[in-house]
């Protein structure tokens, strides 16, 4: 089971800075979840750790050791990216895009083995696509092509995942059937999962750790207890919400909320950052 780290991670396009001095330590065999406004640095931050992006200064260790001296191959053993809104060749079959989880398990021609075989028509059952293996990616619904590229970072067989907004396009039963999917590769095969998304509730829920962020840098983390708070939310987001306990989870969710009035979100926020013990700049 890999392990995964940042130290002093600064993340910038150009001259400008988009997070600043990052320490995460993602824990092996469990579900972390970030969230926060549009343009927090979310997805960024899962860009860089995926070697996509490369950092400013500060490091990424993967398995104890700097992820930028790591041969890419190695790495694709052992992490499956998806990124967010991803795109396929025209006329590519989901058979095929699946196929290409399997290129790292792969050696000379890269020819499917009977274990490749395998591992791709589970992946095809898993997530409900068997039927549509020889439709083209192109012609599928946008729920679908999600689902597609799921399949695909799941054929890969890692130890870790990493997935931006995984269950975007979806919709109610499709999210929870995908996000229920990833929970019972955590559970039973203990993969080590990281998530960007966008549902507060749905963080809550499927997350043994959650890391939320705001304007760059990590207001608050650790368990859904932890993290949605009145007050965490109002800082990350801006918002009064009404947190309550689910009936069914005994999780925290998000009932309700308002939007802070702009013209208090100033004071509003230099008193919840002392509250959280951060520095107001």
């Amino acid at each position: 089971m890999v392990s995964l780290s940042t130290e002093n991670l600064q993340i910038g396009y150009g001259d400008k800075i988009i997070v600043e001095e990052l320490n995460l330590n993602i824990k092996k065999g469990e579900i972390t979840t970030i969230i926060g406004a549009n343009g927090c640095g979310k997805s960024t931050i899962l860009k860089t750790i995926a070697r996509v992006h490369p950092a400013k200064s500060g490091v990424v260790y993967l398995d104890g050791k700097m992820i930028h001296k790591i041969p890419t191959k190695e790495i694709a053993k052992k992490m499956a990216v998806l990124p967010q809104s991803p795109e396929a060749p025209s006329g590519l079959t989901v058979y095929e895009l699946i196929s290409f989880g399997r290129s790292p398990h792969q050696s000379g021609f890269g020819r499917l083995s009977n274990e490749d075989k395998k591992v791709i028509q589970w992946a095809l059952d898993v997530t409900g696509l068997t039927t549509f293996a020889d439709h083209p990616v192109d012609a599928l619904s946008g729920g679908q092509r999600q689902r597609a590229w799921i399949a695909m970072a799941i054929a890969q067989e890692t130890d870790l995942l990493l997935l931006d907004e995984p269950t975007t396009y979806l919709d109610m039963a499709h999210q929870l059937e995908i996000l229920q999917l990833l929970e019972k590769l955590n559970r039973e095969e203990g993969r080590t999962i990281v998530m960007v998304i966008h549902d507060l509730n749905h963080a809550s829920r499927f997350s043994h750790h959650m890391v939320a962020m705001r304007e760059g840098r990590l207001v608050k983390e650790g368990t859904a207890d932890e993290v949605m708070t009145h007050e965490v939310l109002k800082i990350v987001f801006q918002i009064n919400a009404e947190i309550v306990k689910d009936p069914r989870t005994k999780k925290p969710v998000c009932l309700s909320y308002d939007l802070i009035q702009k013209e208090h979100q100033r004071e509003k926020k230099c008193s919840e950052y002392i509250a959280v013990g951060m520095d107001v700049e």
